[in-house]
């Protein structure tokens, strides 16, 4: 299978946007003008978190000047009743020409609180199968209500008009939901409920490993998933040029940033002060901190270009987490994304920062040495860069002429 590159279309920007002096002050314009990069570079489409903005209000307000990314909004579930957010996902999948993607963020102790929802652990899995599974059945038409035990949706008279929501009036395809979940009830709800399964990054095989205990889980309840992944992404034309520029995040990477991080990452009971790792590496690179210093870029690579360094997302020292990062020249980091590939992985949700300087960057050199699965054709950025590679027919023909010998 060929894969998906995707790109990161929120706030905040800048060159190192985890540090106050490394941040930038952007707003609509700086969001029109990343959307447009995404959209003209080729990318299948771009994640919209939830920390900043208002999804479906950045949503709408991109479609004018995209014409062909996928917007993969994410929602916690129940913050919109399902039967409003079936409507709002509908205006916006009729005026995209079917372009929302909606990632279930099924939120966490610490988040869901904040946002007036105190629902245990397992039980959050519970809504959330009903709260999208109520939202599915009202997308797609249905006027007959829904009687779950956290999900009670009364009969809906039929409406005098209809919309068109395609050529024909035929309705579209409901909306791929995407999402994660590692415990127990997380895996049973994305075994009945997602399409793509995404998970943070890992060494290629662990991450292939979780994708296959995830699929044999949704076999069983005869449903296939595909899996993705999502990856902060340095890539330059030389290893060198790479790795200078991760030391130079490290560099401008205070060490406070990196015990905030650490302290996020402890298991329960745990301290800043006491933990203590069974991997020698990331012990020495705790220690390092506690004793006010940050190690060399290099002492956080984990895997071949495989980095737990600093980012937007955290510096994940202690295990890799969602800030793990793709570190390489363009050959070596295709390698690895083809190594995920591989083990399962077939969409790639990468970010770099400037966002768009670093979109133009992958594009450029990361592209041509891909299989690229998007719904269309990927433009050149360099006919002379991408003349250098043979293409996936040649590479095809090649490889059925050594089969032939």
């Amino acid at each position: 299978m060929a894969v998906k590159i995707l790109w990161y279309l929120t706030a905040p920007d800048g060159p190192v946007p985890w540090e106050a002096d490394g941040r930038w002050n952007t707003g609509f314009e700086h969001l029109q003008q990343l959307a447009g990069t995404i959209d003209k570079l080729g990318y299948y489409g771009a994640l919209l978190a939830t920390g900043v903005d208002e999804v479906h209000t950045l949503t709408a307000a991109m479609l004018a000047t995209t014409k062909r990314m996928k917007f993969v909004a994410a929602v916690h579930p129940g913050l919109i009743a399902p039967a409003k957010l079936a409507q709002i996902a509908q205006t916006i999948d009729r005026f995209s020409n079917g372009r929302l993607i909606y990632n279930v963020i099924n939120g966490n102790d610490g988040v869901l609180p904040s946002l007036g929802f105190h629902i245990k652990h397992d039980e959050r899995y519970l809504f959330s199968y009903e709260y999208w599974d109520a939202f599915r059945k009202v997308y797609a038409g249905d006027s007959s209500g829904y009687d779950g035990q956290y999900i009670k949706i009364a009969p809906k008279p039929s409406p005098l008009l209809t919309p068109n929501r395609g050529q024909q009036n035929q309705p579209l395809p409901n909306i791929p939901l995407w999402g994660a979940g590692t415990s127990a009830p997380g895996v049973e709800q994305a075994a009945k409920l997602l399409d793509v399964y995404l998970s943070f990054a890992d060494k290629p095989h662990l991450l292939g490993e979780k994708f296959k205990r995830v699929g044999a889980e949704a076999e069983k309840k005869g449903r296939k998933l595909t899996f993705g992944t999502r990856l902060q992404i340095i890539v330059r034309e030389t290893e060198e040029e790479a790795w200078e520029y991760a030391q130079y995040l490290v560099d401008r990477t205070s060490v406070q940033y990196a015990k905030d991080c650490i302290i996020r990452q402890l298991p329960p009971g745990e301290t800043f002060e006491t933990f203590k790792s069974d991997n020698p590496q990331v012990q020495k690179n705790i220690e390092a901190v506690r004793a006010g210093y940050l190690p060399k870029a290099k002492d956080y690579e984990i895997y071949p270009n495989i980095w737990t360094g600093p980012a937007l997302h955290g510096f994940n020292i202690v295990a890799p987490l969602s800030g793990t990062t793709l570190v390489g020249s363009a050959k070596n980091v295709a390698a690895r994304i083809k190594e995920f590939e591989a083990h399962g992985t077939h969409a790639f949700i990468l970010s770099g920062w400037p966002l768009i300087e670093e979109a133009q960057r992958v594009a450029d050199l990361l592209f041509p040495l891909l299989d690229l699965d998007h719904g269309f054709e990927v433009p050149l950025l360099s006919p002379v860069r991408r003349a250098s590679y043979p293409t996936r027919g040649e590479r095809n023909q090649s490889l059925d002429q050594q089969e032939a010998a």
